[in-house]
This record gives C-alpha cells, sequence and structure tokens, in this order.
C-alpha cells in the first residue's frame, strides 16, 4: 500500500505498480511492469525547467490576448461598430478559453505530481490554477484519482459510468424484453442532449457527482444534495479529508470575491463577462469533450468488478486527435490518453515518447485513436447509452472464449436518451 497525501490529509489507498508486483495485473502476458521498462526512465522525472516553461508559456498566451482585448476595445472603429465588438469579445473568449484549458491541463498534472518532485509544489501550482478556474483542486484531486484507480470498474469509477440493461430500462420506462426494440434519438433532441452536457455538465458533475455510482462513494445513504465536491463532510470524502476540501472552498470564493471586485473596478458586468465567464465556459465544455470522448465509444468496453483488473480498466480509453490543439494547447492529454491513463505522473511533455515506446505492445488492449469533432460527440451519445455482456466483441477483443459464452466486459449499446441525470444514482432526496 502507498500512502497519499491530499492537501493536509493522508490517507492509504493502493497503488497500480503495487498491484502489479503483486501479480494481479498481468493480462493476456502482459504486464504494467514491462510497459514500465520500456518507457525511456526520464520520461518519469518532472522537468522544472520544462514545466515552468510550458506554465508561463500559457499565462504570456493568455496576458497577450487579455491586452489585445483591452486595446482592441478601446479603438473607435470597435466603439461604433456592433459586428467588430461581438466578433472581438467572442475570438477573444473562445481563444482565451483554449489557452486556459492548457492551464486547466497543467493543473491537473500537478494533481499528479507530473509537474515536480515537490508534493508542495505541485499542490500549490494546481491549487492556484484550478481555483482560478473554479474547480475546486483537493476535492477534483482526490476524485479524480480513484477514477484513475479504478478507471471502468462500473462499481467503482467515478465518471461516466453507464448503467446495465435493467437499470436503462427503468429509467426509459420500457420492459426488459422491449428494451431492444428502443430505436435512437431524433437528430434534433441529440443536438440538445449535447448541448446540455457540454454547457452545464462540468458544474452538474462538481455540485452534484452525477454519472457515479453509489458503490464508488466513501459514505453511502446520504441525500442527494451531500455528494458535491465542495461539501467537506459529504458523502465524497474521508473525514481525514476535510481540511483540504474547506481550502478548496476558499479557493474558489476567493476567485469570486476577484472577479466582484473586478466588477465594481470596471464598472460592467458585460466586460466580466466576456473577460471571464466565457472562457471560463469554454474550459469546462472542452474539459468535458475531452472526458467524455476518450471513456464513452462504441468499441471501449467497462467492466465488473469481478472481471476488472487495472491494466484492463486503464486501457479502456481511446486516444483522440484534435490538431494542434490537442497537442500545443491540451498538452497531449487528448493524444495520449492511454499513456496518462497506466502511468499518470509522467508529464505532459514526455507522453508522446511514453506513448511511441507502449502502444506497439499493448496489442488488443489497445483501442486505437479517434477524432475530437462533434459528429463524435453525436456517436458516443447515439451509441453509448448502456451496456450489457457481449461474448462475441470479447472473443474479438481476446479476453474471453466466444465458444463457450464467457463474457468478461460490458459493452455499449444504442437507446435513447433518458431523462437527463441530476444527481448521484439511488441517493435519496432527502
Amino acid at each position: 500500500m502507498e500512502t497519499k497525501r491530499t492537501g493536509f490529509n493522508t490517507h492509504v489507498e493502493p497503488h497500480p505498480t503495487e498491484l502489479c508486483e503483486a501479480g494481479t495485473l498481468n493480462s493476456n502476458d502482459l504486464s504494467i511492469k514491462e510497459l514500465r521498462a520500456a518507457i525511456p526512465s526520464y520520461c518519469f522525472e518532472p522537468s522544472l525547467f520544462w514545466s515552468f516553461f510550458y506554465l508561463f508559456r500559457d499565462l504570456t498566451y493568455s496576458a497577450i490576448l487579455l491586452f489585445t482585448l483591452r486595446y482592441c476595445l478601446s479603438l473607435q472603429q470597435v466603439e461604433q461598430s456592433s459586428f467588430l465588438y461581438y466578433g472581438l469579445v467572442c475570438s477573444y473568449g473562445l481563444a482565451q478559453g483554449v489557452v486556459w484549458t492548457g492551464l486547466w491541463v497543467i493543473a491537473h498534472d500537478a494533481g499528479h505530481s507530473g509537474f515536480s518532485k515537490s508534493p508542495i509544489l505541485n499542490d500549490t501550482v494546481g491549487f492556484t490554477l484550478h481555483s482560478f478556474l473554479l474547480a475546486p483542486y483537493f476535492s477534483w484531486k482526490s476524485s479524480h484519482r480513484r477514477h484513475h484507480i479504478y478507471a471502468n470498474n462500473i462499481e467503482k469509477d467515478l465518471n461516466y459510468v453507464p448503467p446495465q440493461r435493467h437499470e436503462y430500462a427503468r429509467k426509459i420506462g420500457v420492459a426488459l424484453e422491449k428494451l431492444d426494440e428502443v430505436g435512437e434519438d431524433a437528430p434534433a433532441v441529440l443536438f440538445v442532449r449535447i448541448i446540455l452536457q457540454q454547457f452545464i455538465g462540468w458544474n452538474w458533475y462538481i455540485l452534484s457527482n452525477i454519472t457515479t455510482p453509489d458503490t464508488a462513494v466513501v459514505k453511502k445513504g446520504l441525500s442527494v444534495w451531500r455528494y458535491s465536491h465542495f461539501d467537506p463532510w459529504g458523502g465524497m470524502f474521508r473525514d481525514s479529508e476535510v481540511s483540504a476540501i474547506l481550502l478548496s472552498d476558499i479557493g474558489c470564493l476567493a476567485t469570486i470575491a476577484g472577479l466582484y471586485s473586478l466588477y465594481r473596478y470596471l464598472d460592467s458586468f458585460a466586460l466580466v463577462f466576456w473577460i471571464y465567464i466565457v472562457p471560463w465556459c469554454i474550459v469546462n465544455h472542452f474539459i468535458v469533450m475531452i472526458t467524455f470522448l476518450h471513456h464513452t465509444h462504441p468499441d471501449v468496453p467497462k467492466y465488473t468488478a469481478e472481471n476488472w483488473t487495472f491494466l484492463r480498466g486503464a486501457t479502456a480509453t481511446i486516444d483522440r486527435d484534435f490538431g494542434i490543439i490537442g497537442t500545443h494547447f491540451f498538452h497531449h492529454i487528448s493524444s495520449d490518453h492511454v499513456t496518462h491513463h497506466l502511468f499518470s505522473s509522467i508529464p505532459h511533455y514526455y507522453s508522446r515518447t511514453a506513448s511511441k515506446a507502449i502502444v506497439p505492445l499493448l496489442g488488443s488492449h489497445y483501442h486505437g485513436r479517434g477524432t475530437f469533432t462533434y459528429n463524435d460527440l453525436k456517436t458516443s451519445f447515439r451509441d453509448c447509452q448502456w451496456v450489457e455482456e457481449d461474448a462475441d466483441k470479447d472473443a474479438r477483443l481476446g479476453i474471453g472464449d466466444g465458444n463457450e459464452r464467457k463474457k468478461q466486459a460490458l459493452w455499449y449499446r444504442k437507446g435513447i436518451s433518458p431523462p437527463p441525470e441530476y444527481h448521484q444514482r439511488k441517493s435519496p432526496l432527502l
């Protein structure tokens, strides 16, 4: 067991490398130890030079965009033209949102000890950046660590855990025997559901822990209002984590206070809206899209607790290419996601090297590469509503015996969208 510090507290959880050394990660003659040995050793050593280089580079991009906005807003042509004004502020919001997503990823790296060897420096950088983006650093670090440990385990994972046949049938109000006759959403309905997820998905997850099964939380049986990432004494966290969660809340409150001060200084809510709120919404959109598309695909399996191993769970994701935005601005978080799940402490600037070393060794454990477009969102929404066993897919993946119908994985099925989730599953209203 490894003792991990989360802010001001200490708790004990299994670490993937320990599970490997205990012999529980081997599957189909492949082990985490073998994969780790294939990666150059320097990839596991964060470089302060490169970590601060990318941090300052992104901060410089952000400052340039802000000063450019300020200068352009003072131009007479912009002041007199609504077309130029809204074109300018919308372009700024999108560009700044892309840059701030990169800062979000750097903070995420810090939470995985990928910024430096110093836990204090990692938490200082991560806390500062995430608090600025209204993301509760220590509470999300805690839940995100559990996501990495138990990725794609439908009983213990915390992100995008799909319902199985009986639960999905109950959600949409269809008898089990009629489930195979269910169609799919109309394009307009699909569009609205995608927009709803992308617009409020991140905030609603942080506030109410949606898409998480009740078997994955620390404290069970609490009301739906007690599974927020902002609740230090809620069901998401151990008692030893209270001080760290409180600090996360204070960080976000400090940002809100700063925004209020900015509003008083500028005497314009519209400027605060365009300067901060729009880019912040773009960040949330990209974080939801990245997480959803990496873990939701018709050819990516989920696992029951009995059939789950760390290797299976960590590789049950898909890399996605997003051009220069994904590599330069998003620091490879989308293009090398499989590597990140296997070895989350590898800094982003070494992830490409690590991927080139291990992807050829993964064989059937590697589920391929995809793209990062609206069509991909449509595919994942339409074809990934619930999961069940499929021996034929197991056989193609090499994890089961199709002749004996030995079913070891759960695979996505099509269907209509159930009513939007607004709280953690099975938690009572009161």
